[in-house]
């Protein structure tokens, strides 16, 4: 099998895993590989870039047998395996014709978890000390492998990851049974340990992926298990797959399509549990799930209507940010510019506030510009009508070629 024929394979085996965004690395003034500090990450960056890694698998060869993983042992699809030197020239090559900036590199675990972490590091190795590369390297680790091999990985690696798959240890057991929780996190607690032992300021990047779906967890236990997590400071992110089948499995469900939209709250209510200040019982409080229809902070708001509306010009930074339609930025912008007189609806309006939820939460200089009573039901209403609205007036101008 010659080189491209593995990468076709290799590639699209590596399609599944999500867990490859990144705020990217330090940078290496003239050197091979040099990334800047906006970062290597699988989408575009907020001055319209699209930035590209090669994500890849090393092998698809697999000991392990977990039902939803489409490189299952028991599957009878095409395998291959690269070499560690034709994994760190195939990166190089494509670095240098701009194809890429940086390298994803994940594997199924061949002879033993030990073997195929030896491998991935040798492939590092090559890349690092041979070619000179200095970019940005996102490397899964292997659960199960020896504790010397991760703290080689972390020297060698930008950003490391090991998928904790589902959210609970029952279901891991039945889908996974090769696996438990304690085995995919112990890699994570070694890189922590290791990059601060190592004289690091702050521990090596690490991520992880659950896939939404596959088992009967809820929304509530998900976010639980994201929020230890991250109460632990064991990782910096958890990502979410949507449950895609591609096996035939009895102990799979059989969804006619992947829960795309549920995947998009779940990532609506980390974001609140990162960078708000939510816990996950104040984003599931009264329920089990997410609501479908609404974003996580307009529920919580509904669920707490005894908080509103907030006065604009006075509430503190973080009820600001509670506000539905007021981020971070936005709140900071309004504390700003209150120190300097009071704000009303067309200075929010000034200051690119989005007051299209907003409105209905908040007074300005004691006036409220929502409907005239505060009933959750009325609001949503207005919200659902606002949201037709714009979809229909899009749709228009698409059509007429205005967009």
């Amino acid at each position: 099998m010659n080189i491209d024929e593995k990468l076709q394979i290799l590639a699209d085996g590596a399609k599944y895993d999500v867990s490859c965004s990144s705020s990217g690395g330090e940078e290496n003034p003239g050197a091979i590989g040099c990334n800047k500090t906006s970062g290597i990450c699988h989408s575009y960056t907020s001055d319209g870039r699209c930035v590209s890694l090669l994500k890849v698998l090393f092998t698809n060869f697999c000991i392990y047998d977990c039902s939803y993983c489409l490189s299952r042992s028991s599957n009878d699809i095409p395998r291959a395996a690269f070499s560690p030197r034709e994994l760190a020239d195939l990166t190089i090559n494509f670095y240098k014709r701009n194809y890429i900036e940086g390298l994803f590199l994940s594997s199924g675990i061949i002879e033993s978890e030990d073997h195929t972490m030896s491998l991935l590091i040798k492939a590092l190795e090559i890349l690092r000390f041979e070619h000179g590369f200095k970019g940005y390297i996102h490397l899964k680790l292997i659960p199960g492998s020896d504790p010397a091999l991760i703290a080689r990985a972390i020297k060698l690696a930008t950003r490391v990851s090991s998928n904790l798959e589902l959210p609970s240890s029952k279901s891991l057991q039945l889908l996974a049974p090769q696996k438990s929780h304690s085995s995919v996190l112990q890699p994570l607690k070694f890189a922590r340990e290791f990059s601060l032992a190592a004289g690091r300021k702050k521990p090596i990047g690490m991520s992880t992926q659950m896939i939404i779906g596959a088992t009967p967890e809820s929304d509530f236990d998900i976010l639980k298990t994201s929020s230890v997590m991250y109460e632990r400071k064991l990782l910096k992110r958890v990502y979410y797959s949507a449950y895609i089948p591609v096996n035939s499995d009895t102990k799979l469900p059989a969804l006619k399509t992947p829960p795309l939209k549920r995947e998009h709250r779940l990532y609506q209510a980390d974001w609140l549990l990162r960078f708000y200040g939510f816990s996950h019982g104040e984003i599931l409080h009264k329920r089990k799930n997410l609501d479908m229809e609404f974003d996580p902070k307009t529920v919580w708001a509904f669920d707490h209507m005894e908080l509103f509306p907030v006065e604009i010009n006075a509430a503190d930074r973080e009820m600001l940010i509670r506000i539905p339609g007021i981020g971070i930025r936005g709140a900071d912008k309004i504390i700003r510019a209150r120190r300097h007189r009071a704000l009303g609806f067309d200075e929010l309006k000034k200051l690119r506030i989005s007051l299209k939820r907003a409105r209905y939460f908040i007074t300005a200089k004691g006036r409220y510009y929502g409907v005239s009573r505060m009933y959750p039901e009325e609001i949503k209403k207005r919200l659902q009508s606002s949201s037709k609205r714009q979809l229909t007036l899009f749709d228009q101008a698409t059509l007429f070629g205005e967009l």
